[in-house]
């Protein structure tokens, strides 16, 4: 895009009245990403997840004039495909995020049905003196009418047929979906949604925005962003929920919830919504333990960009910068660290696919990840405490051979299980995460399964 005709967007964005967090941009843009791909392979991502790419006049995009179009700044729809395709070829996949709640005031829809009592579109929003400015908008913030969802017009042109938004993104190469606000849509439609995906990609995936607890938002979508998860652990390093809690609330959620869908649902730490992970655990130990958790508990880590350099950022538009390219040296840390959590995370299929176990700790959060090969299993102890701690653990497991070893795969401890159960001291905001070790001579395991 040209510099003027850049000025001239955002000229007329001052017009209209938005504040000027709303109207800053980076420069980045579909292309430029796709020249960032190497990168994102390096790192061990397996997909890549845009937030709201749709035509819309802010930088943050949940105001769209057209879900069918892509905003120039970013680029164009086959941009959009062309970036899918280079992903496939590196073995990673794409997901878009769907703003169905609500759209822009300024879409040329929205205002056909303000204006116009007879527009095909009157019945698409809610419209009315009965509505704060005439018309229902999503929290009260007028540039977002919401949509009526109800509407099978509206159903159709979303989710419903092989033309519509959702089905027509995945036939042409999009691997998934994610659902903003996906609690206001309720689970009778996102149900209906993620049966619309499924039957235009079979395979694909839709993971809903969900604040609250996540029980009860399966099958309806196939995986939600664990909000839930993410406060247990932040509470629990903040000391204001108890290590035991802590594990009960964990363990209650895999009960109440299933494994299967959890382990589709999104483990993050930070997002565009939140402070920066940094900015809200500036202790490196204290940080690298939510790290830990987040890449050992049921679900799939998703990193907001820049984070993985240790990028700082509080409140909007501090947490929603450009991402920070002179962070990415081979002498950063962070970005060591978040590629060793990569790493470990894909070569224990038990942390991948896994069950998970709650143990009998005390002091401790501990937890089994396990397959049906006893020698996938992990066993995760975290000390969020400032003192060190030694307790004596039982395995929950009885295909832990007396006399096997664990090896710790971040310190390289190694202690041994008797009776299913074994000695473990862990210094302060320090986790372990064992692995079985199977001797290349005498081996316990030789026919276990």
């Amino acid at each position: 895009m040209s510099g003027q005709k850049f000025r001239n967007q955002a000229t007329l964005r001052q017009k209209l009245g938005f504040g000027a967090t709303n109207l800053t941009f980076g420069g980045g843009d579909l292309k430029s990403l796709e020249g960032k791909l190497d990168y994102l392979h390096g790192l061990g991502a397996g997909v890549v997840y845009l937030n709201p790419i749709q035509k819309a006049l802010t930088n943050h995009k949940y105001d769209a004039l057209d879900w069918s179009d892509v905003s120039p700044e970013y680029g164009t729809r086959k941009d959009v495909l062309n970036l899918a395709h280079e992903l496939h070829i590196k073995g990673m996949k794409l997901m878009l995020d769907g703003v169905f709640n609500h759209m822009g005031r300024n879409s040329a829809m929205f205002q056909s049905a303000l204006n116009d009592p007879k527009s095909p579109y009157r019945d698409w929003f809610f419209i009315g003196s009965k509505y704060s400015g005439g018309y229902r908008a999503w929290a009260n913030v007028r540039n977002l009418p919401e949509v009526r969802i109800e509407n099978p017009a509206v159903q159709n042109y979303i989710w419903g047929s092989k033309d519509s938004v959702v089905q027509k993104y995945l036939a042409e190469g999009v691997d998934g979906w994610r659902l903003d606000t996906a609690f206001e849509l309720g689970p009778k439609y996102l149900e209906q949604l993620t049966e619309g995906a499924h039957h235009a990609k079979p395979g694909s995936a839709v993971v809903g925005e969900i604040w609250s607890y996540p029980q009860g938002w399966f099958p309806a979508l196939d995986g939600v962003m664990n909000f839930y998860a993410r406060r247990v652990v932040l509470e629990m390093i903040d000391h204001k929920v108890s290590v035991r809690s802590a594990g009960q609330m964990l363990a209650h959620m895999v009960s109440d919830c299933g494994i299967d869908p959890l382990l589709k649902s999104w483990l993050i730490l930070d997002n565009h919504d939140t402070d920066r992970l940094k900015s809200i655990l500036p202790d490196d130990r204290a940080r690298r333990l939510a790290q830990i958790l987040q890449f050992t508990l049921p679900g799939c880590p998703v990193i907001y960009y820049g984070s993985e350099v240790g990028m700082e950022g509080v409140g909007d538009p501090g947490s929603r910068g450009p991402m920070r390219w002179d962070l990415v040296t081979s002498d950063n840390s962070e970005l060591t660290w978040y590629k060793k959590l990569i790493a470990i995370r894909k070569s224990h299929p038990a942390l991948r696919i896994g069950d998970y176990v709650p143990l009998d700790t005390e002091q401790l959060l501990g937890f089994v990840r396990r397959t049906d090969k006893t020698l996938d299993t992990v066993i995760v102890l975290v000390n969020p405490s400032g003192e060190p701690i030694t307790e004596t653990v039982s395995a929950r497991d009885g295909r832990l051979m007396n006399g096997g070893l664990l090896h710790d795969v971040l310190s390289g401890s190694v202690v041994t299980v008797y009776s299913g159960m074994f000695p473990v001291t862990i210094p302060p905001r320090t986790a372990r995460v064992f692995e079985l070790v199977d001797s290349k001579g005498y081996t316990p395991y030789k026919r276990m399964p």
